[in-house]
Parts: structure tokens; sequence; C-alpha cells
């Protein structure tokens, strides 16, 4: 399974901003796409995920109600978009995928496979 984030960039706050996961390889070994961010200096933090069948989704606090994720399984295609940004927002995002499990995952030890990172910077 690969996966490869595209999307970042340079915003202002309060900007939009919409990343791309796209997925290739077995996936019909996966059951779940996440969103993780890493800032400079901090650990690595679950953002949103989302089944990859059925779509249920789960958000952290920092961004409910600003992010949305979601997918189109016919183009093995996970989106996250992220409205009203902010600079606490700034980080490289990374998606990831993990195979079966009882829950969504929502660590990072949780999840099996990962793309490389796409930086956003939000900018005051």
């Amino acid at each position: 399974v690969q996966l490869q984030a595209s999307g970042g960039g340079l915003v202002q706050a309060g900007e939009s901003l919409r990343l791309s996961c796209t997925v290739s390889g077995r996936t019909s070994r996966l059951s779940a796409v996440g969103w993780f961010r890493q800032a400079t200096g901090k650990q690595r933090e679950f953002v949103a995920g989302i089944t990859w069948v059925g779509g249920r989704t789960s958000y952290a606090d920092s961004v409910k109600d600003r992010f949305t994720i979601s997918r189109d399984n016919g183009e093995n295609t996970v989106y996250l978009q992220m409205n009203s940004l902010k600079e606490d927002d700034t980080a490289v995002y990374y998606c990831a995928a993990h195979g079966p499990r009882l829950r969504l995952g929502v660590r990072v030890g949780e999840y099996d496979y990962w793309g490389q990172g796409t930086q956003v910077t939000v900018s005051s």
C-alpha cells in the first residue's frame, strides 16, 4: 500500500486549504485512512480519520467544526478540507492507513502505512 499526500501550501489565517491523499496498491487490506500532523518540535498528532467502508469519521477536538475528512473510493482518494485555518495549524501533514481493527485508529502506532508529508503554513 502506498499513500501520496498533496495540497499543502502557504495561506493566511482564516483561509482554507484542501489536502488530498491518493492510496494505491492493495487497498482491500485497508479499513481506515487518517490524517496526522507534526509541528516543529512537537509530536505527531491525530487530526482526522475515516473508515474505508461506511465513511465513519473521527476528529481531534482542535479541528472539529473546521476540518472535514471525506473519501472518494472510486478514486482511492481521501480529502481533508481545512477551513478557518489558524497559525496553530501550521505543520507537516501526513496521511496514513491501517488494516482491520476493532475501531478507527487515532494513534500513530495504530497505523501501518504512511505517506510523505505535505507542508501547511498559516501566516497571520
